[in-house]
């Protein structure tokens, strides 16, 4: 297991990376990401795991919204 301070080198570099493609993922998700996949789960499942979880949360939003806009009717 390397060292702390070279998990969050790798880490930082990672997430440096993460931005440039504009993943959206935030350090923290990165991070457990990571960890995950090192424990031997698999990075597409996780991948498409995350665009689901995307998906959802976006269509609650939309529910959301249209609710309080019929709301306010």
């Amino acid at each position: 297991m390397p060292p702390a301070a070279t998990k969050d080198e790798a880490l930082a570099v990672l997430f440096d990376i993460s931005q440039l493609l504009e993943t959206g993922l935030d350090r923290e998700t990165l991070g457990i990401l990571v960890e995950l996949t090192e424990s031997g789960v698999n990075p597409e499942a996780l991948a498409a795991v995350v665009k689901e979880l995307r998906r959802e949360s976006a269509a609650l939003r939309d529910a959301e919204a249209k609710a309080a806009e019929a709301e306010a009717r």
